[in-house]
C-alpha cells in the first residue's frame, strides 16, 4: 500500500508467506527493457477503443511478468500501445481480467487517493538520468478514476498535490472481460528539456490486480524489478528505457 507521506513495501508480507520462497526471485539483466515509440505530427483525440484511428500504427509492448518472482500471468497479459506527438505521450493499456476489484462508487475522475489498493495500471516516467530517484507517477483505474504524483525518494516525498495536466479515459468491456485505460501525458510535465527523436526517458509500466489484501493480489511489471522486502514498483535503478523514435 501507499500513503501520501510514506510508502511501505507491498511485498514485505509476501516474503513471509509459506511457499513464497519456493518461487525463485527474478534477476534483472543488463540492459533493462526498452520501448521505442513512433512520432506523429498530428495530435489525435484520446480514445479507449483499440480499433480507433488513434491507435493505428503505434508501438506495442506487454506487461505479463511478476515484479518479483519468475512467474508469468498469461491470463492477465496486458498490451501497452504508445506513440508521441510534439506535445504529448499517448498510452493505451489493454487489460484482460477474470474479476474486477474496484473503488465504488467511482468518483467520475481523479485524483483519487489509494487508487493502487484496487485494480489499476501505472506508468512511472523520469527524464533525469543523474538523479534517478526523482520521477513522476501516473495511474488510471478501470472506473476512470486517476491520480498523478511527483516522486522524490530521497525525501520520501510522494506529492499528491502535483498535477501534470494529463487527460485520461477508461472503459470496462464486460462481454470481452477486458478493461481499457488511455492517457495523454504532456511531455513538459515530465521534462523541462525539449523532447526530440532519440530522446530517452526512464520508464516502468505496471498493473496491480486481484482481490483481497496485497498478499493475495498480483503485481505485474513491464520491467521486473526483482526486489524482496521492499515495494516492487519504486525501484528506479531497475527501470527500463522509453525511446522517442521518428
Amino acid at each position: 500500500m501507499k500513503s501520501a507521506l510514506l510508502l511501505p513495501c507491498l511485498y514485505c508480507v509476501l516474503t513471509a508467506l509459506p511457499g513464497f520462497a519456493a518461487e525463485e526471485t527474478c534477476q534483472v539483466a543488463s540492459p533493462t527493457a526498452s520501448f521505442s515509440i513512433p512520432h506523429r505530427n498530428s495530435a489525435p483525440a484520446l480514445h479507449v477503443d483499440p480499433h480507433s484511428a488513434t491507435w493505428k500504427g503505434t508501438a506495442s509492448s506487454w506487461i505479463v511478468k511478476d515484479c518479483t518472482v519468475t512467474r508469468d500471468y498469461q491470463n492477465l497479459k496486458t498490451e501497452v500501445r504508445a506513440f508521441w506527438t510534439d506535445a504529448d505521450l499517448y498510452l493505451l493499456f489493454i487489460c484482460p481480467y477474470e474479476t474486477l476489484n474496484l473503488w465504488l462508487p467511482a468518483m467520475g475522475g481523479g485524483p483519487r487517493n489509494k487508487l493502487w489498493d484496487r485494480d489499476v495500471v501505472e506508468a512511472f516516467l523520469g527524464d533525469d538520468w543523474t538523479n534517478i530517484r526523482h520521477y513522476q507517477e501516473f495511474e488510471v483505474a478501470p472506473t476512470g478514476d486517476w491520480i498523478d504524483l511527483a516522486i522524490d525518494l530521497d525525501k520520501q516525498n510522494y506529492d499528491q498535490s502535483w498535477r501534470s495536466g494529463w487527460q485520461t479515459a477508461a472503459r470496462i468491456d464486460k462481454k470481452s472481460r477486458t478493461w481499457y485505460a488511455a492517457a495523454r501525458i504532456p511531455l513538459g510535465s515530465v521534462s523541462a528539456a525539449a523532447v526530440k527523436p532519440g530522446t530517452r526517458w526512464r520508464v516502468n509500466l505496471y498493473r496491480i490486480e486481484g482481490q483481497g489484501p496485497d498478499s493475495q493480489r498480483h503485481f505485474l511489471c513491464w520491467q521486473p524489478t526483482c526486489v524482496v522486502n521492499r515495494d516492487p514498483n519504486h525501484v528506479p535503478e531497475h527501470f527500463g528505457t522509453l525511446i522517442f523514435g521518428k
